[in-house]
């Protein structure tokens, strides 16, 4: 039982640590020039079994993944110990208000919230297929839009930067 809080406390720390970073990043607007990348790449390959995503302008890899069977749009974080997801992500994706133990604290960019920790079914995009992800859910004012974290890609054979484009292999 000691392990397993521990184990948490340190998911928590880390998850904390990278949050903050991620908000501000995701509330910078994109810089503007002549030849401006698209500000939402789409996968740009869906073989069986692999998906490659392409950077966006910032350099960061977002993608429209469908999570439980519904598209949710979310950015790869490889510093994000979990997916994190926000509570209206997580009504959408079927994880209803009593379902939910906010028993978690993590520090946020807008202070201390509490997290509630769930199992996803269910993460695609392209050809990539996984279950059974371990996740936090945040409260809507702490998080306003879906990591994709190491919980997910640990899962994966594969994930490896080729220039602007990452690949994922299962």
């Amino acid at each position: 039982m000691l392990l397993r809080t521990v184990i948490f406390a340190a998911i928590a720390a880390l998850l904390a640590t990278q949050i903050p970073s991620m908000i501000q990043l995701a509330h910078q607007p994109p810089a503007t020039t002549a030849a401006a990348e698209p500000a939402q790449p789409q996968s740009i390959a869906a073989a069986a079994g692999s998906a490659v995503l392409e950077a966006d302008g910032r350099g960061h890899f977002n993608g429209t993944f469908r999570i439980n069977g519904k598209s949710v749009d979310g950015l790869v974080d490889t510093g994000a110990s979990l997916v994190a997801i926000n509570e209206s992500t997580a009504r959408k994706l079927g994880f209803g208000a009593n379902s939910l133990d906010f028993r978690y604290t993590v520090n946020t960019a807008n202070g201390g919230t509490d997290a509630a920790r769930v199992v996803l079914g269910r993460i695609e995009i392209g050809g990539v297929r996984v279950k059974d992800v371990d996740a936090f859910v945040l409260h809507d004012k702490a998080l306003s839009g879906t990591l994709v974290g190491m919980s997910f890609l640990k899962k994966l054979k594969s994930f490896q930067v080729e220039g602007r484009n990452l690949k994922l292999t299962q």
